[in-house]
């Protein structure tokens, strides 16, 4: 019986490319964001706040990535939850949680390897386009 597992996380190197390329998103779209990519256990790996990106919003953007280490996009998280009234009144209240749309895990085949988080635009759409722009990215990613 083994002691020890073997998993992947995300690398800097694409931790930061998809911060640049949601970055590239964000100017597309005119719209000021926050970028943070948390690894598989959610510590920070990268991070990239715009130009005029509001500052709450790092820590929402955060919790967007948090919550997505959940396995689910945050908007689907809840999805989930908004029709059970004692999910939805409970679970939002955890620290480190967000419930709206922005926040999307980071996998490569089957395995969570990291997640995304997007905040600072007038509206969610805007952080989730900005999202799958990077996660695009992931698309080539391979387990070293």
């Amino acid at each position: 019986m083994a002691n020890v597992i073997k998993k992947h996380s995300i690398s800097f190197e694409l931790a930061q490319k998809m911060v640049d390329a949601a970055v590239k998103k964000a100017k597309e779209l005119g719209v000021n964001e926050n970028v943070v990519i948390l690894d598989d256990g959610g510590n920070l790996k990268a991070f990239g706040r715009m130009d005029g990106a509001s500052i709450p919003t790092i820590e929402i953007a955060q919790n967007k990535a948090y919550t997505a280490l959940f396995g689910v996009s945050t908007q689907d998280f809840f999805n989930f939850i908004k029709s059970d009234p004692s999910l939805l009144a409970g679970i939002p209240a955890l620290p480190r949680v967000a419930a709206w749309g922005g926040g999307f895990p980071i996998k490569v085949g089957e395995e969570i390897v990291g997640a995304i988080g997007i905040s600072g635009a007038p509206a969610v759409q805007n952080d989730v386009d900005c999202a799958q722009a990077a996660l695009a990215l992931v698309a080539h990613a391979v387990p070293a």
